[in-house]
Parts: structure tokens; sequence; C-alpha cells
């Protein structure tokens, strides 16, 4: 099977610590590849000319031209997320059809999405296919050089393992090279719940919890102190048949 496909990312922005944060989400995911970085859009076109980029995260506040003016100029653009400190360009930039519009401080997760959007369907490394029912829904990971179906109804729990995570599934445990924040983007937020820093559960998977821990699948899955609020507003804390919860 071939190497997994890079996408060449060109960062924009005429501050340096803006370029960074940008920078350092991109190598922290394994199908992107940091092509260059540029300060203004003179910079962008010159290099446009030069190599195929497919991905291009645009500031538009930007010396000499506007990002927005630079979208304009290009006859052959790339796709174009666009950073901003500013919430109101964003009907004009979404006229210009860019994949997204991001507001600074940019945290990773809403990064990841942007990135998922941007990416072909048939190209992207984890995908979810509609289907008529949510519990036959599924998803493909990439684990072992090979894409691997994961029906939504046998996932269990995700852990993240560093630089990877292991989905536990009915059927065993699958290990795919991703942050917790890709499975976390595409799993339904009805049925599964983030409940620690490392951990993602299937809320009708649990067999019980207390206030520090959850048992699944005959495992247990901490709850982290960060989560712990929000793990007691879901209405897996309320009686329900098959979920039995106790308190330490």
């Amino acid at each position: 099977m071939e190497s997994q496909q890079k996408f060449k990312c060109l960062v924009v922005d005429d501050e340096p610590p803006a370029r960074e944060v940008i920078r350092r989400y991109i190598e922290q995911i394994s199908f992107l590849e940091m092509a260059g970085e540029c300060s203004n859009a003179l910079q962008v076109i010159t290099l446009l000319r030069q190599q195929q980029i497919d991905l291009l995260f645009l500031d538009i506040q930007l010396p000499q031209m506007s990002g927005m003016d630079l979208i304009r100029t290009l006859q052959h653009p790339p796709k174009i997320v666009l950073t901003t400190a500013y919430d109101q360009y964003a009907v004009q930039a979404f006229e210009l059809a860019v994949v997204d519009y991001l507001v600074k401080p940019i945290q990773f997760d809403r990064f990841l999405k942007s990135v998922m959007k941007a990416l072909p369907e048939k190209e992207a490394p984890i995908t979810a296919e509609p289907a008529a029912s949510a519990n036959r829904g599924f998803l493909y990971f990439r684990a072992d050089r090979k894409m691997v179906k994961v029906f939504l109804s046998d996932i269990c729990y995700v852990e993240s393992l560093k630089d990877y995570v292991k989905i536990h599934t009915v059927k065993g445990p699958v290990i795919t090279k991703y942050a917790l924040v890709a499975p976390e983007a595409m799993l339904p937020a009805a049925a599964f719940l983030r409940v620690h820093r490392s951990y993602i559960v299937a809320v009708d998977k649990i067999e019980s919890l207390t206030t520090e821990e959850i048992q699944i699948a005959g495992d247990l899955v901490p709850i982290g102190k960060l989560f712990r609020q929000q793990v007691f507003k879901t209405r897996i804390w309320s009686p329900s048949p098959g979920i039995s919860s106790t308190m330490k």
C-alpha cells in the first residue's frame, strides 16, 4: 500500500508568534506538511508560483495587501482557511468561498476541524459514512497500513497514547496515529463523551460510575477533574436501564 499522502500547507501571518502556533499544530498532524511561511501577500504570490500548495492558512490583516484582497487576485487558489483576531469579516470571507474562518487565539481542536473540512473526502484519513441508523454508522481509521472499518456501535472507549489513540471495541483494539481530538471531532456528541484528557467513552457502554472513575467493558476509566462537572451534567448520571451509578 502506498504511503499516506501529505498535504502541503503554507502559513501566512505578519506576526511570528501567530505563525508559530499554526506551525506547531501542523507538525502534530501526520498527514500535513509544512511547505513554508510568509509575512506578506507578495511573498505568497511568489511562493505559489514556485510550488504546489494544498492548504493555505491566511491572516486577513497583512501589510501592503489584505488576505481577502490577495484571494481576489488568485486565479487558481488552494483551499484557504482565514485566520484573524476579529470576527466582523466572517460574511465577506465566506463570500470568497474559503473553507473556514478561525478567530484567534486558535485552539487545536478548532484548527483540526478546519483541516478535516479542507481535505478531499476521498483523501480524509478518518472518514464517516452516513447510515440510516446511528447504530450502523461507522468510521475508517488508518491502522497497520490499511483503512480499518469500525462501527460506532462497537466502540467502548477511546484512549490517548501520546501520538496515538487506542480505540477499544467489542471486537478488540484498533491503534491509529492521531491526536485524541481527531476521533473526538468525528464521533457523534450525543453518543460519546469526553471524560478525561486521555479518554472518550461510549455512553451506552457505561456499566457503572463513581465521582472518580467509570467502569466500561470491564475496564476502569478515570474521570478527570476538569471534566467531572460536565460528566455529571449529562444524562449518564441519571439512573436509566442498563446503567448503574454509585457515589464514593
